[in-house]
């Protein structure tokens, strides 16, 4: 059964080319706020391992959850944001597609950000190189945080982008987006549609992909408004 009131857990879901430790600089400022915080590790392996391991870390939850996703991981929030624990969805620079949707259709609609032009597979599994990934993937981000962000990088499976959803849960969640206006990743004009077409309160931050990195104090923002303003409804 869901729980009820206002919502004071948080889970936050990492993107490809990352893991779980991408949300450290936002985890001690929800934490400060008073929130309980949990990070999913997906294996970017399949939509439905990622879905499933989110789901995980939502039954965990003992309060109204607000699930957060960055970049690929809006596509695991939308299909995993069904859970009753959930009552609210912040994506950040993120994926957000309708139950499906072929979202690479979608994408190629807008102009092609540079990132992936430098993602190479071995074995079924891919990653940046240093350069774009630097570049253009955490563009904005100091050198040093940056490589280290590049050494503890996902590989993705090569199917991983193809798959599609079969939930549409930003239609019946209140939703928030925070835009990156300078995104090497994801076209900012894309992430303006998504954000519109969910009808979310939207922010606009002067950053690269990685906002979750360079502009924490924003994005906890933005989650603690989310987290303060929504419920699960009975």
């Amino acid at each position: 059964m869901a729980n009820s009131g206002v919502a004071g857990n948080v889970v936050l879901v990492h993107g490809a080319y990352a893991d779980g430790s991408s949300w450290s600089d936002v985890i001690p400022r929800l934490q400060g706020a008073g929130v309980s915080v949990m990070s999913v590790q997906n294996s970017l392996v399949s939509l439905a391992d990622d879905v499933a391991a989110t789901r995980r870390a939502l039954d965990l939850q003992n309060a109204p959850t607000v699930l957060v996703g960055h970049s690929w991981a809006g596509t695991v929030i939308t299909e995993a944001g069904d859970h009753p624990n959930v009552s609210a969805l912040v994506y950040v620079a993120a994926r957000a597609p309708e139950a499906g949707e072929d979202y690479g259709a979608l994408a190629a609609e807008y102009p092609a950000p540079p990132a992936s032009a430098r993602l190479s597979f071995v074995d079924g599994f891919g990653q940046l190189d240093e350069g774009s990934f630097i570049k253009h993937f955490a563009n904005g981000v100091e050198t040093e945080r940056a490589r280290v962000l590049y050494a503890v990088q996902g590989r993705i499976s090569q199917t991983l982008f193809a798959s599609r959803t079969t939930v549409t849960a930003w239609r019946d969640h209140p939703c928030w987006y925070a835009v990156s206006r300078n995104d090497g990743t994801t076209s900012p004009a894309l992430e303006r549609f998504l954000a519109a077409r969910m009808d979310a309160v939207t922010i606009e931050l002067d950053s690269g992909h990685l906002s979750i990195v360079t502009h924490p104090d924003e994005i906890a923002a933005l989650i603690l408004e989310a987290v303060t303003t929504t419920s699960i409804k009975e």
